[in-house]
């Protein structure tokens, strides 16, 4: 059986990624509070079968409750019973957006005098704890819901543990560095494509773009050697039992080197059988 733990910050997406999940397959609870966690566990490895595949939510809403949750998973890991966490962040000022334009009342608003802001941050600190121990992170300020469908499909449509999961982005430092990241590499020492006038309104994935990029020596010096890194240290990191990792390549803005960078990267690791997916966060960004 397939066991996967959902839980993240309040306003980060949870809810969508249930959605996405029960898509592609899971059997969903929502709002399940810890110490039945065991419980259900056992209840749908009793089905024998027919749920294969299960995810629970469990997160602040449980309030007090909630504390008993690092109790559980030592629980699960000393009864040998094999589960995954799934963390959903965002950045505090998109999570705050989203409870401004939902007008929803964050769960630990009546902790903090009513201060959206510090509710926000005591939650991301009580949960820090949590997101140390997740197999999976997604990071959701600048998803939109049909990225983050494809994001949960590319990482549990197939077997998530068959092999290592690695997802490639390309990014824009102007708007800062994905939460998520395992790996950061800098491009922006390669030719810049902006400074050409014919390639500044096209993108990484647009042919003369990638020529552009490809084409100095400087580039494929970094190639060769960027490649050479992330091929040795894969097995490293299968040989640690790592779910999932996150390379992330940002350029200035996130449109041409960062792109045809990270969309050669996914093409390498696909010829090497691997695991994968790409997302482009800035690309559409102006």
């Amino acid at each position: 059986m397939e066991f996967l733990i959902v839980t993240g910050l309040s306003g980060a997406g949870k809810s969508r990624a249930i959605d996405a999940l029960e898509d592609i397959g899971f059997y969903c609870v929502d709002n399940i509070p810890p110490k039945l966690i065991t419980a259900f566990y056992e209840l749908a490895n009793q089905a024998k079968g027919s749920l294969s595949r299960v995810a629970v939510v469990t997160d602040i809403r449980g309030g007090d409750m909630f504390s008993s949750l690092f109790e559980t998973l030592d629980e699960l890991q000393s009864e040998n019973k094999n589960y995954r966490i799934l963390f959903l962040d965002a950045n505090d000022y998109v999570l705050m957006n989203r409870f401004k334009e939902t007008r929803r009342k964050h769960p630990l608003s009546e902790n903090c005098l009513g201060s959206l802001e510090q509710a926000v941050k005591l939650e991301r600190d009580v949960l820090k704890p949590v997101r140390e121990r997740a197999d999976y992170i997604i990071d959701t300020s600048y998803l939109s819901p049909a990225q983050l469908k494809e994001r949960i499909s590319s990482l549990f449509l197939g077997d998530s543990s068959d092999a290592l999961m690695i997802h490639c982005v390309s990014f824009g430092f102007k708007y800062g560095i994905p939460a998520e990241s395992d790996l950061v590499f800098d491009v922006r020492c390669l030719p810049n494509p902006f400074y050409v006038e014919e390639l500044r309104n096209l993108t990484g994935l647009d042919e003369p773009v990638r020529s552009y990029v490809m084409k100095w020596e400087q580039t494929q010096g970094f190639i060769d050697r960027f490649l050479s890194l992330i091929d040795y240290m894969i097995p490293l990191y299968c040989n640690e039992g790592k779910s999932q990792l996150v390379i992330a390549i940002g350029c200035t803005g996130g449109h041409h080197r960062s792109v045809a960078l990270a969309q050669l990267l996914y093409n390498h690791l696909l010829e090497a059988d691997m695991r994968t997916s790409v997302n482009h966060r800035d690309i559409h960004k102006q």
